[in-house]
């Protein structure tokens, strides 16, 4: 209910935004900018034309450049990014998280990314360069080297006294971490137990251990997945000699869980989860027609078996007519497999020791179906035509169909991941195959065999 009020509210602040640059009351809309927070203008530019988008952040105000730019999607602010001058870009990067920056910088040419790496200060632009220095979709891309770090050798007053001293905290803080004076990291304690024990308590007394600190390396979903088991608020980012050299909040997990689930949704139509909903069109026939393009050869394949039975189908019209429903039964049961099986390998559920399992268990749950189906839809065509034979033949192909949806269900996703290739890109059109060639096959198979 609050997202529905969320998105009622942009869309009439997006009206209102459009109806003054319509009647050219730009000092409006300058103060209407300036009003709102920095994650409500990204939602105002992503739900902008690129015109109306470009004139939108002309008129806000630079000192809110880098938040913005942090809340945008990638490909709004790529486009936003590959317009602004140097200085501009620099200086909006300097206020924004290292990972953020990182990622604005990996989008544009060498030669502009340096540039404004030479702008910043040694302590920023060392900062930046390390997060560069690691593939995006891992801890070391997304991580923040902002931390508070503290020593194990003094006592609860000195490091509250610091923190005054200091005036404020990063966001999402809840742990502060004990490092040697290498910055090796050797414990964390939380701010809970800091603010409860006594002034004069060592850290090393009640510091907790550091077990579970996650490597530059690991990937952002095995991150998202230990946050989720875990609850953590924050955890320590580790290099190989176990040096901390960030932290990961759960702000940049729940990123990764909206990106995992548009991920999901977009890539099962073939589509860039991150493209920008009002990109341009050369741009996006390009991307869809790659997919289109897969899915013809797809189609031919299932055509070529209605081919083969030619003669078939000239002699009965009856087949002509029946012929699509088992192939479109095997695959809406092969797409329930396949989703079960996304999400189990996303979750971690799904590996070696269980596959066997899961392959009889859909063959069989494929096999009941069939049967309820076969029974139901051969009695519809006994009644409806008045051939015994014909609904027998398609009694039997739906059988033999939904069997095979059950074990290509489970079977698609695994061969994919072996082939490093994502099941939800490409499973769904391979299943579809499978059961459009088999179906078909069995069917008209039968048809030609038996009548």
């Amino acid at each position: 209910m609050a997202e529905l009020k969320e998105q009622d509210q942009t869309h009439q602040t997006l009206q209102e935004v459009n109806q003054a640059l319509d009647d050219g009351r730009f000092v409006h809309v300058r103060r209407l900018l300036q009003s709102m927070e920095p994650e409500d203008v990204a939602d105002l530019l992503e739900a902008s034309p690129p015109k109306e988008r470009q004139v939108l952040w002309q008129l806000t105000d630079p000192e809110f450049y880098g938040e913005i730019l942090e809340e945008l999607a990638e490909d709004v602010k790529d486009g936003i990014a590959a317009k602004m001058d140097v200085e501009t870009l620099a200086a909006a990067t300097e206020g924004m998280d290292t990972d953020d920056a990182a990622y604005v910088l990996r989008s544009l040419p060498d030669g502009k990314s340096q540039e404004i790496l030479a702008q910043l200060d040694d302590q920023e632009r060392h900062k930046i360069e390390t997060a560069l220095g690691y593939p995006e979709d891992t801890a070391g891309g997304m991580m923040s080297t902002d931390v508070v770090t503290i020593r194990s050798d003094i006592d609860v007053d000195v490091v509250l006294r610091y923190l005054r001293i200091r005036g404020e905290i990063p966001e999402s803080t809840d742990s502060l971490y004990v490092v040697d004076p290498n910055e090796y990291l050797i414990g964390c304690i939380s701010l809970a137990t800091l603010l409860t024990s006594q002034p004069d308590e060592q850290i090393a007394d009640i510091m907790g251990t550091a077990d579970e600190a996650i490597p530059t390396d690991m990937k952002d979903n095995d991150i998202a997945s230990l946050f989720e088991r875990r609850d953590w608020v924050s955890a320590p980012v580790v290099d190989e000699n176990n040096r901390l050299v960030g932290r990961i909040t759960i702000d940049d997990v729940v990123d990764i869980i909206r990106e995992d689930g548009e991920h999901s949704i977009m890539t099962m139509a073939g589509m860039d989860e991150e493209q920008d909903t009002f990109a341009p069109v050369f741009i996006s026939a390009r991307r869809r027609s790659i997919w289109l393009g897969v899915n013809i050869l797809a189609a031919l394949a299932a055509a070529s078996v209605s081919n083969m039975f030619e003669g078939t189908l000239e002699r009965m019209a009856s087949i002509a007519v029946l012929m699509t429903i088992v192939p479109s039964m095997g695959g809406v049961a092969g797409n329930q497999t396949i989703a079960i099986m996304i999400r189990g390998l996303a979750v971690g559920h799904i590996g070696d020791t269980n596959t066997r399992f899961l392959l009889y268990r859909e063959a069989a749950v494929g096999l009941l179906n069939g049967l309820l189906w076969a029974l139901i839809i051969g009695t519809i065509v006994y009644f409806w035509k008045g051939e015994i034979e014909l609904s027998l033949i398609i009694a039997a192909a739906m059988i033999t169909n939904l069997i095979m949806a059950g074990i290509a269900g489970v079977s698609i996703p695994l061969v994919l991941k072996r082939l490093n290739i994502d099941p939800a890109l490409a499973g769904g059109m391979a299943l579809t195959t499978v059961t459009d060639v088999v179906g078909l096959s069995v069917f008209l198979g039968l048809a030609t065999i038996f009548m």
